[in-house]
């Protein structure tokens, strides 16, 4: 079938766009993916159903010529990335989803030795399912995503069946959770048992693409914690060593949370301002509320209103809403506008008033 992988390369600017022409059912989808080289890639398809082949030829090659006309040309050094055999339907998994923890909680799990810790990975969330020779990725939200081939490559080499959930950044799966491998279903029993048996399992086969989330546990706990501020990771994770995998968030709480060590939020823009710059907004229950404006670095695309982003900044002022040194980490295609709330923010901390 026609695919096409295409490369633009200018200033800080070094971006991927790969399309391909792929049979389903009676007729042919057109699939996309993009991104900056060597990341993982954001996927879709140009065609919500299966169309007729010259249906699809005519909008692939449109899709190429716009992209050429952009500046992209022909390559072939791109990693390649295996596209979603069904985009738009839910694969029926749903992964885990962690509340935060703030500061003056964090002692009840650095020195607990029921609460083993990992490393948060500053990546995007996936599941992998090995089902014979498929290997499916599914985002957050339970939909079939791309994979990228080294990936690919490294999960087919094991001999069975499995279903894993971890972090993937760039061509590389960091797992941190086994949920089943061959006919097992392991996310009702404890996460150490899910643990050491997903470290067995990676220990039976050759996988450079693919590595282990260490789990740390008192007295090591407090200074990896330590080391891992220390060198701006994202943060870390608490999970109780007895705790099952249970699919969606918790209303409060819950037996594995997280800790960041810097703030994050999930944010919709609503306008393209001036010099690479756009507004930003939340939902506040049915209210909608301004929440400031972020510059899209040069090696980015300028993302259109409606979309929602991720940003990185320090904390968020209670009266305007708006966040502090606001930094662009990216489009989220996995994260509904709906969880895009005002919940989200860390406002800055008020100064009590002197006599």
């Amino acid at each position: 079938m026609d695919s096409t992988t295409l490369y633009f390369r200018q200033g800080q600017s070094d971006k991927v766009y790969q399309a391909s022409i792929q049979p389903k059912d009676q007729g042919f989808m057109v699939h996309f993916a993009y991104g900056r080289r060597g990341s993982t890639l954001t996927t879709g398809s140009k065609t919500p159903a299966p169309v007729e082949y010259q249906i699809a030829k005519g909008i692939f090659d449109k899709l190429i010529k716009e992209k050429t006309a952009k500046g992209y040309t022909p390559g072939t050094d791109a990693a390649t990335t295996t596209p979603p055999d069904s985009p738009g339907q839910h694969s029926g998994i749903h992964c885990q989803l962690l509340n935060p923890i703030n500061e003056p909680q964090l002692d009840q799990f650095l020195f607990n030795s029921d609460y083993w810790m990992q490393e948060k990975l500053d990546g995007r969330r996936m599941l992998i399912s090995k089902d014979g020779d498929q290997i499916t990725g599914i985002n957050r939200l339970g939909f079939p995503t791309a994979v990228p081939e080294a990936i690919v490559r490294d999960a087919a080499k094991y001999p069975r069946n499995f279903l894993l959930d971890g972090e993937a950044v760039g061509d590389t799966f960091h797992v941190f959770d086994l949920l089943t491998i061959g006919p097992e279903d392991m996310r009702h029993l404890a996460f150490s048992v899910r643990y050491l048996r997903m470290r067995d399992m990676l220990n039976a086969f050759d996988h450079p693409h693919i590595r282990e989330v260490r789990v740390f546990f008192p007295p090591q706990t407090a200074g990896w914690f330590q080391q891992f501020k220390n060198e701006g990771k994202e943060g870390v994770v608490f999970k109780h060593k007895d705790a099952p995998y249970t699919p969606g968030r918790p209303n409060s709480g819950g037996d594995q949370l997280k800790y960041k060590f810097y703030e994050t939020a999930s944010l919709i823009v609503s306008k393209v301002n001036d010099q690479r710059s756009v507004s930003l907004i939340l939902f506040e229950g049915d209210k909608i509320r301004p929440a400031g404006n972020v510059t899209i670095p040069p090696n980015h695309d300028i993302p259109e209103p409606g979309t929602v982003i991720e940003c990185r900044y320090l904390y968020a002022f209670k009266e305007s809403g708006s966040i502090y040194q606001s930094v662009y980490l990216g489009a989220r295609a996995d994260i509904r506008a709906k969880e895009c709330t005002t919940a989200q923010l860390k406002y800055k901390a008020e100064v009590p008033a002197t006599a």
